[in-house]
Parts: structure tokens; sequence; C-alpha cells
């Protein structure tokens, strides 16, 4: 008798993280249910495309075995409240770590993001135990990795482009940028993994490094040469702002300036005790950029 193929249902298949998940979880032998908002064909044997949004419609599931959601947190709890599930599939959704670091912002609307993020959570943890479904959260830092981001790709774009890049010497924050496919990787970690449960783990890669030298890190990555622009500090707001409004770069607002010293880390220890989290050192290159193929 054959082993049975465990079925999972990934919202956010096209994503940053699906990405890199649906061939991890293809390649395990498993089924897979991949919801995304454009309706698009499946192209591999066990990958089933639906067409779908947690915010408005969902389409009938089968019974499930694993729930990864990889998109807003907030849609996928209010789903959750009240989706009519069958089996007990183990969840393991994506938050952010910006519940915590933009709680206290001078910027209104990133206070009330870092608000919906903690109500988000909330919900996710109350349905999923009315449900009597184990869950598991994730709060990565900053994510790269897949060309999908709204910080540090459009900035990439732009310098192989323009063939200039900031230069913000003096910038000393700390950050821990995080790869997409480290993130997927955890995810089949950790829905095997039963001391997980009902537990929320912080994610940050796998080295600390300050802003300036981040940023410096994507210049040399670039398959083009780029001259380093030294940007004053007090020039960099406006020149954020403007980019924005020219449609060129809206992932950073202008309390970015403001958090420029501010370290953004991940108290990471526990899920690298728990689970074996080790993730990798920040050495992007031109296909770091690029976003994979959709399968």
């Amino acid at each position: 008798m054959g082993v049975s193929r465990l079925r999972a249902l990934v919202i956010g298949g096209s994503g940053q993280i699906g990405r890199f998940l649906i061939p991890q979880l293809l390649e395990a032998g498993h089924d897979v249910l991949a919801l995304s908002r454009t309706p698009r064909a499946s192209t591999r044997p066990g990958l089933e495309w639906l067409h779908g949004d947690v915010f408005a419609h969902m389409p009938d599931l089968p019974a499930l075995d694993m729930i990864f959601s990889l998109g807003p947190l907030n849609g996928f709890a209010e789903w959750l409240a009240t989706a009519k599930l069958r089996g007990k599939p183990r969840i393991v959704a994506f938050g952010s770590m910006s519940a915590a670091s933009k709680r206290d912002s001078q910027d209104p609307a990133e206070r009330a993001l870092a608000q919906t993020l903690r109500n988000a959570e909330r919900s996710l943890a109350e349905a999923a135990v009315s449900a009597d479904l184990g869950w598991i959260l994730l709060r990565p830092t900053l994510i790269y990795g897949a060309g999908l981001d709204r910080s540090l790709s459009p900035l990439a774009r732009i310098g192989a482009r323009w063939h200039v890049f900031p230069d913000l010497r003096g910038a000393n924050g700390l950050r821990q940028p995080v790869h997409a496919e480290d993130l997927a990787s955890i995810c089949r970690t950790a829905v095997q993994t039963d001391v997980a449960i009902g537990r929320s783990f912080d994610l940050g890669g796998g080295e600390r490094l300050t802003f300036a030298t981040m940023l410096d890190r994507v210049r040399h990555s670039l398959a083009t040469w780029t001259l380093p622009l030294p940007v004053p500090r007090f020039a960099l707001g406006s020149g954020l702002a403007l980019a924005a409004r020219a449609g060129l770069w809206s992932g950073l607002g202008a309390q970015t300036v403001v958090r420029l010293d501010k370290d953004l880390l991940a108290d990471d220890g526990p899920i690298r005790g728990l689970l074996g989290w080790s993730p990798r050192p920040f050495r992007p290159d031109p296909s770091t950029w690029l976003p994979p193929a959709l399968l």
C-alpha cells in the first residue's frame, strides 16, 4: 500500500516566499493548492492554482493537512474565523516585525499598520484555538531574494538602470535582512514540529550589518557599474518623497530616515534553538533581484 500524499494550501503562492515554498513542497512529494488573486494555469503535476482572495471570495477546498499563509495576516485571520475547513490542517502564518518596530512611529499610517498586525495576531490565535487547529506565527525582518520586495529590489533596479546608487555613510542602524528561500525552508520545518505549535517567532537573516553596509552590498551585487552618490541625511526624505510621486520607489517612507540610526533586529534565538534556524548571510548577486519562475 502506497503512502498517502499530504495536501497543502499555500495562500500567496505567487509572492516572495511562495515562489520558493511551492517547489520545496512539490519536491517533498506533497500536493499543493496555491491561491492567487490572478487566475493562473497549473504547469506541474501535484500543483493546482486556485483563484481566490481571503478578503473577498475563497474557493471550495478539499481536506487539507497544512495551510501556509504568506499574504496579509489580517485577511487570513478573518477568513479562518469563519472557514468551514475539512480535516485538521496545521497552520504556518506570517506576520511582520513591523508590529513592534512601527508601534511608536511618528507616522499615523505606520502606527495603524502596527496595530492592524497586532490585532491580526490575536485573531489568528483565537480562530485557530476555536477550531482546534495547531498554529505557528513567524515574524520576519526585511525580506529579500525574490525581486518582489518594495524596498531593496526597486533600489537595485534603479541603480542598474541609471548607474548611480545612494551612499548613506553614517547610517549605522543595524539590519538583519532575511532571504525568502530561507523563510520557505523554515515553513516546512515548523509545520512538522510539535513543539512549535501555539508559538510566535521572530526571524532575522544570518548577518547583522549597518544600513549603509547593506546598501553598499546591494550596489556591489549589480551586474552593471554604478557610481556611489553621497546623499546628505537632510535630503534623503525629500528624495524618497520624489521617488514615490514618480512611481519609482514607494517601499520606504519618510520615517525610514528617522530609523537610519535605530537597530531593527530580530531576537531569533528561540527559533534557532528550537527549530535549528540558520539563515544565510547577506551576500546578494544579480540574480537576487530577479523573481524566480512561477510554476
